[in-house]
């Protein structure tokens, strides 16, 4: 049985997978912009009442923390902020989605941050994705 995502539980995890896959501690080596927050717009059907977050806070290759809150806390406090539907997160997740090619699709929207800055971190941001994939999820739907 997975964790369900997302949750506190799936933030926890999704910690310990990141500082655990070495291919992102190179390819995140140079990323020192400050924490992102990936954020799932709410879906009153699969029980997600409001936006909530997953703020990871990764500098150098190495994931310090992460926390599972809400939208408005994420878009207050975070220097990057990626924003979109659950089944675009899930679709991404599950299907291998480049995260800088779902981005400049349209699948999310930067709605914090310098867009030319996070688009040079195409490895870091696929690594981070298999990172994600390591995790037992359960999906809502």
């Amino acid at each position: 049985m997975g964790l369900l995502f997302p949750s506190e539980p799936w933030s926890a995890a999704y910690k310990d997978a990141i500082n655990g896959n070495p291919a992102y501690v190179a390819a995140g080596k140079d990323w020192t912009h400050g924490a992102v927050a990936m954020v799932v717009k709410a879906d009153p059907s699969i029980d997600i009442p409001q936006d909530m977050a997953v703020v990871i806070d990764v500098h150098g290759g190495e994931c310090r923390g992460t926390t599972y809150v809400s939208a408005e806390e994420a878009r207050k406090t975070t220097p990057y902020v990626i924003e979109g539907p659950y089944d675009n997160w899930k679709r991404m997740i599950v299907e291998n989605q480049d995260p800088i090619k779902a981005l400049m699709q349209g699948k999310f929207k930067l709605t914090k941050g310098h867009l030319p800055t996070i688009i040079r971190y195409v490895e870091s941001s696929k690594q981070l994705l298999n990172s994600a994939q390591s995790v037992a999820t359960d999906f809502r739907r």
